[in-house]
């Protein structure tokens, strides 16, 4: 943002670290809403400053550099700090609970639940495609390609873009297939005592390595306009985070194909819970090992009797 607003080069900035001392009232740096918030605070601070030198920078001319009118600056006394400052506007941006709503060309007071409003200045959207393969006698998978294309307004940063997508990619696919939290319960009284978290470390705990990365990732950001944030960007922090679980689907589609060609297409129907674990794949695929535990006393030729029972068993996290 300094650099866009001093038109200088982006080595020239320096990024100091964040104090009380500095800001009084700040926030974390976190979730979405960093660059909108902190990008149009740095902008609020260039413009006061640019608004000071300007009469020093039409007097040197254009081919002035910055160092040269701060330099002037410096000896005519201007002051070249500035504390920049920013929040959401609260018109434009949120909820009026006492505002009436027009419905059908008539002027409604409607109860406090239906009000409307506009919660946010935008939404980022996205759109992911992934193709895997998986082992139905393990019931292993690999994610063999991910496509993704995300809006994310005029990219200030596409590498920090493609590098947030990439990483939420990722842990939205790990949250949606390995990512399995195990309490003590009835359906694990093995865990003790109950209530108690099982997966509670890396040990258990599985979430995705380098290997588990899709082979062939390729992220697409589009570049729309947006008049709502700091140069017509978009936030990208966790919009891309869902996107994961396309792989999850295609899993899904991957144990539906298999179930056909084995049980026919009765069995094309199945409830699949998250997270689509080796063990739910590998029980949900229904070949003959799998069904002599699914249906134990169904034979194999009477599908039909059993069809119940197959499609409504889900299998248990285990180690």
């Amino acid at each position: 943002m300094a650099a866009h607003a001093f038109n200088v080069p982006l080595s020239s900035v320096f990024v100091d670290e964040t104090s009380t001392d500095k800001v009084a009232n700040t926030i974390p740096t976190a979730a979405s809403m960093s660059t909108d918030l902190y990008g149009m605070a740095t902008l609020n601070a260039c413009r006061e400053i640019l608004y000071r030198i300007k009469p020093i920078r039409d007097r040197l001319g254009p081919e002035a550099t910055l160092a040269e009118v701060a330099t002037a600056a410096f000896f005519e006394r201007i002051d070249l700090t500035a504390h920049g400052f920013y929040k959401l506007d609260d018109k434009r941006c949120g909820y009026d609970w006492d505002a009436p709503i027009i419905r059908e060309n008539t002027l409604e007071n409607l109860p406090e639940n239906q009000h409307r409003g506009q919660p946010f200045n935008y939404f980022t959207q996205g759109v992911a495609v992934s193709e895997v393969e998986i082992d139905v006698l393990t019931g292993d998978h690999r994610t063999i390609r991910s496509d993704v294309i995300v809006d994310v307004g005029s990219s200030l940063n596409p590498s920090i873009d493609i590098g947030q997508i990439e990483g939420a990619f990722v842990q939205g696919m790990g949250w949606s297939t390995v990512e399995e939290l195990i309490w003590g319960d009835k359906d694990h009284p093995w865990v003790q005592p109950p209530g108690r978290l099982f997966t509670q470390g890396p040990g258990t705990y599985k979430i995705p390595a380098f290997n588990d990365t899709p082979e062939i990732f390729n992220v697409t950001l589009m570049d729309t306009a947006n008049p709502f944030a700091i140069h017509s960007s978009r936030a990208v922090g966790e919009p891309p985070f869902f996107l994961g679980a396309s792989v999850f689907f295609a899993i899904k589609d991957a144990i539906r194909s298999t179930r056909i060609q084995e049980l026919g297409e009765v069995a094309g129907q199945f409830v699949l819970n998250l997270p689509s674990t080796s063990e739910r794949i590998r029980m949900s695929c229904g070949d003959p090992i799998a069904l002599e535990c699914l249906l134990p006393n169904v034979e194999n030729e009477n599908l039909s009797e059993g069809k119940e029972e197959l499609s409504g068993f889900q299998p248990k996290g285990s180690f």
